[in-house]
């Protein structure tokens, strides 16, 4: 055995061997929206933790032969796609189940790459939902609206074909969830947008950058004066830093709106597609579903935003800007989607460690 697979080996049992710890409130809305007993509820998110450490060494241990990764709820295990057979032992030393794949997940980014640079040159069609890399099938998927057509929409295939394998799928344009001003657990941006706190960082918190500019104003959901925007982006990314003052403080907890108990906060682990995740929020509170994609590009009427992930939880407007959690996991806030929490839809996700990163700051954690 290499030195890269014993390295790799190692880090497997530490990994693997990783405790998980979820809020009973959490586990009760994965028995309700995944239809498991508790004990299955538990046994999955000790999976996907130690799958979310897991990735990025399996990663490594793949090299340029990485072909994208997700959880197999199925077999409790993360899966790596490799493009070259000599890859899949020391994949398999981590603790990795592994299948062929048809090209790198390297040449995948870059193709996706590719769409969003023509993107930002020239807006993609209305018609156009979004695009984003997908391992399992080895393509970029292009989602249209359904009835999708003329020669915007041909020109834009075109172009994404050019960069690299394409699938077709079809789905409702997304929409930003963000809401006039109405009664529950908001805060509150210029006296007239509601939206939902996503997590509590050193000096403030996060949320989405469609809530509010850069010097808009928040209170909090009792009327009082809660700080301001330090920092806001949307269209493009969609996320923000929002300072707290006059005596808020910060805690590391995902609320549970009195509808399941407050989830505790101990960090940023990214969770791997295929992974369970729950979203909390001021207007539908707790829902579960799966991660579906990440790296995707969503075509907002505003604009795209770039590097969101693709989940099957439902929102409705008043829930941006709220959390998604996978386990004790901060996974990102809210942006927007389709469908609601009657009939069900698609929710996407700007990532926490990139607003993190962009921000400088740093999660509150238990």
């Amino acid at each position: 055995m290499g030195s890269a697979a014993v390295l790799a080996a190692s880090l497997a049992v530490a990994v693997t061997a990783a405790p998980a710890v979820a809020s009973p409130g959490l586990l009760a809305a994965m028995q309700r929206d995944f239809g498991l007993t508790a004990q299955q509820a538990e046994t999955r998110v000790g999976q996907e933790l130690a799958a979310s450490r897991l990735m990025p060494v399996a990663r490594e241990a793949a090299g340029a032969a990485f072909g994208g990764a997700w959880f197999d709820p199925a077999l409790g295990k993360l899966v790596v796609g490799v493009t070259d057979l000599a890859a899949a032992a020391p994949v398999r030393q981590t603790g990795a189940v592994t299948v062929p794949a048809g090209i790198s997940a390297a040449a995948l980014d870059a193709a996706k790459a590719a769409v969003d640079a023509a993107a930002k040159a020239k807006p993609a069609p209305a018609a156009v939902s979004g695009w984003r890399t997908d391992p399992r099938s080895g393509s970029l998927v292009v989602t249209l609206q359904p009835g999708a057509h003329g020669d915007d929409v041909d020109a834009f295939l075109d172009t994404a074909r050019r960069a690299g394998p394409v699938t077709l799928a079809e789905a409702p344009r997304p929409r930003t969830v963000s809401a006039g001003t109405v009664g529950g657990d908001p805060y509150y941006i210029n006296g007239n947008t509601r939206c939902s706190i996503g997590f509590s960082v050193q000096g403030g918190f996060v949320s989405a950058g469609h809530c509010g500019g850069a010097g808009s104003s928040v209170v909090g959901w009792d009327g009082s004066a809660m700080g301001h925007f330090a920092g806001s982006s949307f269209p493009g990314n969609d996320y923000s830093f929002i300072r707290i003052e006059n005596g808020w403080w910060t805690a590391p907890v995902v609320l549970g709106w009195g509808t399941v108990s407050d989830a505790l906060v101990r960090g940023s682990w990214v969770a791997p597609a295929g992974t369970s995740v729950c979203r909390s929020g001021s207007t539908t509170h707790w829902h579960c579903g799966t991660v579906l994609g990440l790296n995707e590009t969503i075509n907002y009427e505003q604009g795209a935003v770039y590097e969101a992930t693709r989940t099957n939880v439902c929102a409705e407007p008043g829930d941006s800007g709220g959390s998604f959690i996978t386990g004790d996991q901060a996974q990102g806030v809210t942006s927007g989607g389709w469908g609601n929490c009657g009939s069900g839809g698609e929710t996407w996700f700007q990532p926490v460690n990139e607003i993190l990163g962009v921000y400088g700051v740093s999660l509150v954690t238990a």
